[in-house]
C-alpha cells in the first residue's frame, strides 16, 4: 500500500491503552476512507480486533458515513467468520469469562454482519498476485468523485434538505429531479453539494458538466463515453455514433443503481441521448438535471425544485465573505454593503463577483461600483445572464425587453393587449419566459423580474 502511494494507518500494541477505543486510534478509524479487517485463524482471540470491528460498524450505522469495508480472509473461510464453524468457539468462551456475555454477543453480531461482504480469499493461495489485485482495487476506490465546491457556501443547507427529500433515496423507483432557476442562481453548486453527499451510496456515478454547450459543439459521443467510463470506473469504450452510445447506456446500466447529474440541459433532445427513460437504469437510480428552461424538457413526471434568490441576511453574509473575508461588513462599510447587496437581488453569482472585485479596495471605488451597478450590471454577470436572453425567439425577446423597460411591477393585462395586437402570442410566450426563469407573475397578476435581469434588458435596449 505504501509503495502505491496510499496512506495507511495500522494500529499496534503501543496505542492500545485501556479497554476503550479513543485518542489516535479512534480518530484513525473514524477518518479512514477504507477499513480493511484481515480475518485470520487467531483474529477472534484479539479483543482489540473485535472492538475495532464493532466500533467501525457502529459508526457506519449511526452517522452519514462514506467509509468502505474491504475484507481479507487469511487462511479462513467466510463461514468461519460467520460463526458457522467452530474455529472461533474457544476464543469467545474465553472472552465471555472476562468481558461478559452482552459485550461478546455484540462482537459476534459484528463478525456475522460484516462477513457477508464480498472479500478476498488468501487461503492456500499465492499472495503476490492477490496483493496486487487488492492494491489496484483500493486505488480505484480512492479515486474520489467529489466535486470542487466554492469556498463560501451560505444558505444552502435548507435547499439541500429539500432536494434530498425530493430524491427520497430509500425509494426503489428510478427518479428524475430537475433543479430549475435563472443563470447564476446556484443550480450547479446545489447539484454538486448533493452529489458529494450521496454518490458513494450508488453502484456508479457521473457528473456531466455543461451538457448544452457540449452537444451544441458536436460532443455528444464524448459525453456518452465519459458517462460510461465514470459509471464503470474503466477506460472509455469505443463508440462511433450517438445511437451506439445510447444502446451501450441502455444495455449496461439497466441493472445498475446509478447517480447521474446532467448539468445545464434545456432540450429533450439533449436528455434523450444520455438518460431518456427510467427503464434504462437499475432500481433506485437517481438522475439530477439542472436547467434554466423547462419548456422543452417534458418533465411532467419529474420532481422539480425551483431555485429562488438568497434571503437578504444570507446574501449579505455571502457578499461579506467575498468582500471582507468575514460574515458581516465592518461598521463603516455597513450601509454601502447593504446597498450593493440589495442591488444584486440575492443572486449568488453577482454577490461573489462583485464582492471579490471590491476586496481590499478603497471607499471611493466602492461608491463608483455602486453607481455602475445602478446603471448597468457587472460585465461578468452581464455575460452570464445574457446567455438566457440570447436563447429567446424574436417575440420572446421583445416581450422581455418591454417588461424590463416599462412593466416591472405592472399588471399583466395592460401590455398583454399590445403584444396580442403585434401577433406575439403573449399567453404562450409569457409562460415560456416564466419557464426560463426570466420573469415571474405574482399573486396579483403583476409582472416581476430579477433586478439584474431588468438592468440587463435595459442595457441591451440602450
Amino acid at each position: 500500500m505504501d509503495g502505491a502511494g496510499i496512506h495507511v494507518f495500522r494500529d499496534d500494541e503501543e496505542i492500545r491503552k485501556g479497554e476503550v477505543i479513543k485518542g489516535e486510534l479512534e480518530r484513525a478509524i473514524k477518518n479512514s476512507t477504507i477499513f480493511m479487517p484481515i480475518f485470520s485463524k487467531n483474529y477472534a482471540f484479539s479483543p482489540w480486533c473485535l472492538r475495532e470491528l464493532a466500533f467501525r460498524l457502529d459508526c457506519l450505522r449511526n452517522r452519514d458515513d462514506n467509509t468502505m469495508i474491504l475484507l481479507i480472509f487469511f487462511d479462513v473461510d467466510p463461514d468461519d467468520v460467520k460463526l458457522k464453524t467452530g474455529l472461533y468457539h474457544d476464543a469467545f468462551q474465553k472472552h465471555e469469562q472476562k468481558f461478559g456475555s452482552n459485550l461478546v454477543q455484540q462482537w459476534k453480531e459484528a463478525l456475522m454482519e460484516v462477513a457477508h461482504i464480498k472479500g478476498w480469499d488468501l487461503k492456500d493461495t499465492g499472495q503476490g498476485e492477490l496483493i496486487r489485485s487488492i492494491v489496484a482495487e483500493v486505488l480505484i476506490k480512492l479515486n474520489k468523485r467529489e466535486k470542487i465546491l466554492p469556498d463560501h457556501l451560505v444558505g444552502i443547507q435548507d435547499r439541500v434538505e429539500v432536494v434530498m427529500h425530493l430524491l427520497d433515496e430509500g425509494s426503489p423507483d428510478v427518479r428524475y429531479l430537475v433543479i430549475h432557476g435563472m443563470g447564476g442562481i446556484g443550480k450547479t453548486t446545489l447539484a454538486k453539494v448533493v452529489f458529494n453527499q450521496i454518490y458513494s451510496r450508488f453502484n456508479g456515478c457521473s457528473f456531466l458538466s455543461g451538457v448544452r454547450e457540449a452537444i451544441k459543439d458536436g460532443k455528444i459521443i464524448q459525453l456518452q463515453k465519459q458517462l460510461l467510463s465514470e459509471i464503470f470506473d474503466s477506460k472509455p469504450v469505443e463508440i462511433f455514433d450517438s445511437d451506439a452510445g445510447i444502446n451501450h447506456i441502455k444495455w449496461r446500466f439497466c441493472h445498475k443503481k446509478v447517480l447521474i447529474v446532467l448539468d445545464d440541459i434545456d432540450e429533450w433532445a439533449q436528455l434523450s441521448m444520455l438518460a431518456a427513460k427510467g427503464d434504462w437504469f437499475g432500481s433506485g437510480s437517481r438522475i439530477i438535471i439542472t436547467t434554466r428552461d423547462t419548456n422543452n424538457l417534458a418533465i411532467e413526471e419529474y420532481k422539480v425544485y425551483q431555485m429562488t434568490e438568497l434571503h437578504y441576511h444570507h446574501a449579505l453574509q455571502l457578499f461579506s465573505k467575498h468582500a471582507f473575508k468575514m460574515d458581516s461588513p465592518p461598521h463603516d462599510y455597513d450601509d454601502i454593503s447593504c446597498d450593493i447587496t440589495h442591488m444584486t437581488g440575492g443572486l449568488p453569482l453577482a454577490l461573489e463577483v462583485i464582492g471579490c472585485s471590491l476586496y481590499r479596495k478603497r471607499k471611493p471605488i466602492w461608491k463608483e461600483t455602486l453607481k455602475k451597478l445602478q446603471s448597468a450590471p457587472h460585465q461578468h454577470i452581464f455575460d452570464i445572464l445574457k446567455i438566457s436572453v440570447e436563447m429567446l425567439s424574436e417575440e420572446q425577446r421583445e416581450i422581455f425587453l418591454d417588461i424590463a423597460s416599462f412593466y416591472v411591477g405592472e399588471e399583466r393585462i395592460y401590455p398583454y393587449y399590445m403584444w396580442k395586437a403585434l401577433d406575439f402570442y403573449p399567453k404562450i410566450e409569457i409562460n415560456n419566459l416564466i419557464g426560463m426563469s426570466l420573469i415571474k407573475i405574482d399573486d396579483h397578476d403583476r409582472l416581476l423580474m430579477h433586478n439584474l435581469l431588468r438592468d440587463l434588458g435595459r442595457e441591451i435596449v440602450r
